[in-house]
C-alpha cells in the first residue's frame, strides 16, 4: 500500500521540521517528505491542504482496563479511543489483575495489542512483586518480555531500603525507573487537596508534603543508584522546584504532568463531582500556574494522559467513596492544543510534550515522521471546532469532566503503521 498525503503543514519537533509538503508512506514507513523515492505510484491519495500532520501522539501513562475483573473498557476499545485523539502508541502501568509482574502476564497485553492493531502498546512492569512493595519483581525477566520500564503504578514503595535496592538493581540492567513520589502516612486516606476547599467539604484532605517529603527521598536514592528515573504525574509548585534543582544538579531525572492537572484545581471539587476525583488531587492555583511553567520552561518533560476508564457505578458515588481517575485518551491533545490558544504553550512545544520528549525518555523510535520511521501520524484539522460528549467517546469510560468544553483542532485521521485507524467520528 502506498499513500501519498498531500499539501499539509507537517510540524515534527523531532526534526525541527513545519512547512507546507507532501508525505510519502509505503509499506507502513514513511519514505519520503516533499520529494517521492523513485517509481513512487500511490494507490491512495489524500488531500491534506489547510490540515496539519503530527507524529503520532506517545502517552506514557494510560490504563486500558485488561487484563482484568469487572473493570470498564478493554484493550481494543481503548485503543480507538486513543487513535481518535492521534495517540499511536501508548503505556500501560503495571496495576493491572493479575498485576503485569511477570512475562506472561507482559506478552500477553502485548498479543491482545497486536491482535486489536489499532495502536502500539508498552506494557510497564511492576518494581515489586503483586505491587505490595515488599518482594522485587523478576525485573530482567519483565525486560525481556516487552516492558519498556518499571513502576509501582499509584501504590509507591514505602520502605525506603527496598525501593533502594530497586532503584540499584534496575540501574544495573539499565531499566528505565517511573516512581509516582507519595508517603501514605501523610496521605492518610485523604481524597482532596489539604487547603479551604477540602476544609469546608469536610472531605479528608492530602498535603502537598505527601508528596514532596516522598519526593525529596526518592531524587536521593535516585542519585545514590545512578538510575535513569522518571516521576510520574507531579502535582506541587514545590516539586517542579525540586526536580528542577535535581537536573541542574545533573541527575538523570524527567518527569511528567497529567493535562488535567493543568486547568483544574481544588476549587473545581465545590459541587462535590465525584467525576474531579483524582490521585494525585487537584491542587491549588498556584501549584497549577506552577505546573503550567513548568511544562513551559522544559522542568515538566511530557504530558500524559493518566487514563483511567471507570463505570458509572464507580462514579456514581459520594465523592469520598468513588475510584479516582479520569478517562482522557480523547481529550489529551485537545486539551494541549487549549494551552497553546492560552499562551502557555507555542505548537511546537506542545507536540514535543506529546511526541518527541516522551519517546526520548522511553528510548523508543516513535513520535516521528522520519523518513524510515513506522508511519504513526494524525491529521488534524485546526480550524475544526468540537464539544466533547458522552455519546460522542469512544473509551467504555465515560468519566470525564471535560464533557460539555468546545476544542479547536479535531483528529480527522490518525494512520498506523501506514494503515487508517480513524477516521472523523467513525473507526
Amino acid at each position: 500500500m502506498k499513500i501519498v498525503i498531500q499539501n499539509g503543514r507537517i510540524i515534527d519537533p523531532s526534526q525541527n521540521l513545519d512547512r507546507t509538503a507532501n508525505l510519502y508512506i509505503a509499506r507502513g514507513h514513511i519514505v519520503g517528505i516533499d520529494t517521492p523515492p523513485e517509481g513512487f505510484e500511490p494507490n491512495q491519495t489524500i488531500d491534506a491542504q489547510g490540515k496539519w500532520i503530527l507524529p503520532g501522539l506517545v502517552d506514557m501513562q494510560a490504563r486500558l482496563g485488561e487484563p482484568g475483573h469487572n473493570q470498564t473498557g478493554h484493550i481494543a476499545s481503548e485503543t480507538k479511543a486513543a487513535v481518535a485523539g492521534g495517540i499511536t502508541s501508548l503505556c500501560c502501568p503495571p496495576d493491572t489483575d493479575p498485576v503485569t509482574d511477570t512475562q506472561a502476564v507482559a506478552e500477553l497485553i502485548q498479543r491482545r495489542a497486536r491482535q486489536a492493531a489499532t495502536a502500539f502498546v508498552m506494557p510497564i512492569g511492576a518494581l515489586t512483586q503483586g505491587l505490595k512493595g515488599e518482594r522485587l519483581s523478576e525485573m530482567y525477566a519483565l525486560k525481556q518480555g516487552g516492558c519498556v520500564a518499571l513502576s509501582q503504578a499509584n501504590q509507591p514503595i514505602q520502605n525506603p531500603l527496598i525501593l533502594k535496592n530497586a532503584l540499584e538493581y534496575a540501574a544495573s540492567h539499565n531499566l528505565l525507573v517511573l516512581l509516582r513520589s507519595e508517603n501514605q502516612q501523610l496521605k492518610n486516606h485523604g481524597v482532596a487537596h489539604s487547603g479551604a476547599v477540602s476544609t469546608r467539604l469536610g472531605l479528608p484532605s492530602i498535603p502537598a508534603s505527601a508528596e514532596t517529603t516522598a519526593l525529596a527521598r526518592d531524587l536521593i536514592l535516585v542519585e545514590e543508584a545512578g538510575v535513569r528515573a522518571h516521576f510520574s504525574q507531579i502535582s506541587c509548585a514545590r516539586s517542579v522546584e525540586m526536580i528542577q534543582q535535581a537536573k541542574q544538579r545533573g541527575l538523570p531525572v524527567t518527569c511528567d504532568v497529567a493535562i488535567h492537572q493543568l486547568f483544574l484545581t481544588e476549587m473545581d471539587l465545590l459541587d462535590f463531582s465525584s467525576l474531579l476525583h483524582v490521585s494525585p488531587p487537584l491542587r491549588s492555583q498556584a501549584d497549577r500556574d506552577a505546573l503550567r511553567m513548568g511544562v513551559k520552561t522544559g522542568v515538566i518533560d511530557a504530558i500524559v494522559s493518566d487514563h483511567t476508564p471507570l463505570g458509572r457505578d464507580e462514579k456514581q458515588l459520594p465523592f469520598g467513596e468513588s475510584q479516582p481517575g479520569i478517562s482522557g485518551l480523547e481529550t489529551l491533545l485537545a486539551l494541549t492544543l487549549k494551552l497553546v490558544d492560552e499562551k502557555v504553550l507555542s505548537l511546537s512545544q506542545a507536540i514535543q510534550l506529546l511526541t518527541e520528549h516522551p519517546a526520548n525518555i522511553l528510548g523508543l523510535n516513535c513520535g516521528s515522521l522520519q523518513t524510515g520511521s513506522s508511519a504513526d501520524l494524525v491529521i488534524v484539522d485546526p480550524e475544526d471546532y468540537w464539544t466533547l460528549t458522552s455519546d460522542s467517546m469512544l473509551s467504555e469510560g465515560k468519566n470525564s469532566p471535560f464533557i460539555g468544553w468546545e476544542f479547536n483542532g479535531q483528529v480527522e485521521m490518525t494512520l498506523f503503521q501506514g494503515r487508517p485507524v480513524y477516521l472523523a467520528n467513525a473507526v
